[in-house]
């Protein structure tokens, strides 16, 4: 906001993954939502509350030294459980991808990673299509190239939530009510 002389709202595309979660045959006592990294539990802990206030759990990684391995701990409960990984972006899929077989080691009965920009750079393609994932929800912000798609696959358009967007602002109404 500090780059503009006129207001600016944030556009997120967690409504649309939410929308789409709602609609799946999940059951949601048998929901956690998960932060792959420390970074990101604000945004997890957001998109929990939203899912009748599932409960939170967070990839923690350390590194040990330099050029030395990280080590990842699960900090929560997911045995048994769906877990929904939630992140802004996946770029190469390195931090997901591994938080995600920390959660199969951890007992997490199926695990589903969500994000609003699928970057997708190599390797990502080969790590999020080899079997950890049950699905990888994305939406549209970035296209994705159909050498990309592999079946775990669903992209979410965020067309009807731009157009909503730019509705409230011709209308001059909130945007951000859109996203409470």
């Amino acid at each position: 906001m500090g780059y503009f002389d006129i207001p600016v709202d944030h556009v997120y595309g967690q409504p649309v993954i939410l929308d789409y979660l709602a609609s799946k045959t999940i059951c949601f006592s048998d929901l956690v939502v998960v932060s792959p990294d420390v970074g990101g539990v604000a945004r997890a802990r957001a998109f929990a509350k939203k899912l009748s206030d599932a409960p939170l759990a967070i990839v923690d990684k350390r590194r040990q030294g330099h050029n030395v391995a990280e080590v990842m701990n699960l900090i929560g409960d997911v045995k048994g459980k769906v877990a929904v990984m939630v992140d802004d972006m996946i770029d190469t899929a390195g931090t997901i991808a591994k938080g995600a077989a920390l959660l199969h080691e951890e007992g997490a009965r199926e695990v589903y990673a969500c994000c609003t920009h699928a970057v997708f750079s190599p390797p990502a393609i080969e790590r999020l299509s080899s079997g950890l994932f049950q699905e990888v929800i994305i939406t549209n912000t970035i296209p994705v190239v159909e050498k990309n798609y592999f079946p775990q696959l669903t992209v979410l358009s965020v067309a009807s939530l731009l157009g909503e967007t730019i509705w409230r602002v011709h209308d001059d109404c909130s945007v951000s009510s859109i996203f409470q």
